[in-house]
């Protein structure tokens, strides 16, 4: 059993930070960097904390990964296409080292944390100069020292993978959205999810150090906040402190953000102080993602998902009941080992029953170390292939009709970007979760506006300003 947590001291990373410094004034640094995100929205984060450490160490973003002086991969392997494609991109590197031999490459994340990942890097890929896992993403200068000095032992050793550190540099993607991680880790061990060996057991920031982060934030301009959390409804349970519903409040409270989201829930512990507070609550978007993975309980349990589809519907009911606008998405997993036709079709009865704004849905990734890989009972590709086209065809039904029920309401957009198509276009993302497009100038880039709408496309909605 791993180690429930390890918590980092601010002079910890204090002492890194000045190591960053240091590195910045010598005349072998890098000076420019190209990060490569591959997963989840907490690698994104992450990444961002990554570039943050960077720049104080000098270096400043380069968009072309050819020109780079440190070359970065932020890894996931939560499934075998994200590793195999991370994994051919850092072999690449090496032509990239034959043509400019004093580049720098360094492998992070998830792909690192794996038992054994780092030596076997540091054995086969002689071009990667270091590696570095999820729960020391601060010790970034050290490494990156180790391996301008040519200290290549040092540069691939592990270390902790349950750590919490407060105070690190974030270069934000977004002036006005953030994501701000509540929590690391999982204590769910679902049979096909390395999560919790690459991530380490749960662990939860203190509440105050979250809120004194969200309102440096909002006093920074930022509109909405994303917090993350492999289970944020975990949130508090490893020490005893307020939950996560009392999160919520003390943000909207405290802090004055205009929008709150947050992910991942897990359906068995969506509690019903957790739905009032969203409810009632009016910084928090109506929208929740809530992974079902399967429709059936022979499925569930083998999953070890630990909540059954009648729990699962009557927790959508509890969530309709409180705000029937709510939108809700989820995850779903096809061809797990064993599934039948009969499972399947059970699947496709969930998402007809739950009508998902949208569903995020996947092929089945054996992972080495999981009990799921060991499982007998292999669905053939060709037939899985088969199911997930139906289970998208049905989704992308519900999503139009969805959509289609939606023409002439109005809602409140956040105004990120013009749009990609149409002259004087915006994109943005309305409180439910869903793009849509509406007219408006770059003034209102960054700006919640109101918004009526008037259509649809093939994923986002259409809409006009109502200013």
């Amino acid at each position: 059993m791993r180690e429930r947590t390890t918590t980092i001291s601010h002079e910890a990373v204090e002492i890194q930070r000045a190591l960053a410094r240091d590195i910045r004034a010598r005349a072998d640094a890098p000076k420019t960097y190209h990060i490569t995100t591959y997963g989840c929205q907490m690698n994104a984060h992450d990444s961002e904390a990554i570039a943050g450490i960077l720049e104080e160490m000098g270096m400043a973003a380069e968009k072309q990964q050819d020109l780079a002086d440190l070359i970065l991969f932020n890894t996931c392997c939560i499934r075998d296409n994200a590793e195999r494609r991370a994994m051919g991109n850092i072999i690449f590197t090496k032509e990239i080292k034959k043509q400019r031999p004093q580049a720098l490459v360094g492998v992070l994340g998830c792909m690192v944390q794996q038992e054994g990942a780092a030596e076997k890097l540091r054995e086969k890929q002689r071009h990667v100069d270091f590696a570095l896992g999820t729960g020391e993403i601060y010790r970034l200068p050290e490494r990156v020292l180790h391996a301008l000095e040519g200290r290549r032992e040092e540069a691939f050793a592990r270390g902790e993978d349950s750590t919490l550190y407060e105070g690190m540099p974030v270069l934000r993607q977004s002036p006005f959205m953030a994501y701000l991680t509540v929590m690391y880790g999982c204590d769910n061990f679902c049979s096909y999810c390395v999560v919790p060996s690459v991530r380490g057991r749960e662990r939860s920031r203190k509440l105050q150090d979250i809120v004194r982060e969200a309102r440096g934030l909002v006093d920074d301009g930022v509109k909405e906040i994303m917090l993350l959390g492999q289970n944020v409804n975990s949130f508090g349970l490893d020490g005893g402190g307020p939950r996560f519903p009392e999160l919520l409040r003390a943000l909207h409270e405290e802090t004055g953000i205009e929008r709150l989201r947050f992910m991942t829930s897990n359906p068995k512990d969506l509690s019903d102080a957790l739905i009032r507070e969203i409810a009632e609550n009016p910084a928090v978007c109506p929208h929740l993602h809530l992974p079902a993975q399967s429709g059936s309980d022979k499925m569930l349990n083998a999953m070890n998902r630990r909540y059954t589809r009648a729990m699962y519907d009557e927790r959508l009911r509890a969530l309709r009941d409180a705000m029937p606008d709510i939108g809700i998405t989820t995850d779903l997993i096809v061809a797990f080992p064993g599934e039948t036709e009969e499972d399947f079709e059970e699947t496709l009865d969930l998402v007809a029953q739950s009508r998902f704004d949208s569903a995020f849905t996947f092929i089945f990734s054996p992972r080495t170390g999981t009990v799921a890989a060991k499982l007998p009972g292999r669905i053939s590709q060709p037939l899985a292939r088969e199911r997930i086209a139906r289970l998208i065809k049905a989704q992308e039904g519900i999503t139009r009709e969805v959509f289609e029920s939606l023409a002439g309401s109005e809602t409140q957009a956040l105004a990120d970007s013009p749009a990609k198509r149409g002259k004087g276009r915006l994109s943005g993302k309305t409180g439910r979760g869903m793009g849509i497009t509406f007219e408006g100038g770059p003034e209102l880039i960054g700006q919640i506006v109101p918004v009526k709408v008037t259509g649809f496309g093939s994923n986002t909605l259409k809409g006009e300003t109502l200013l």
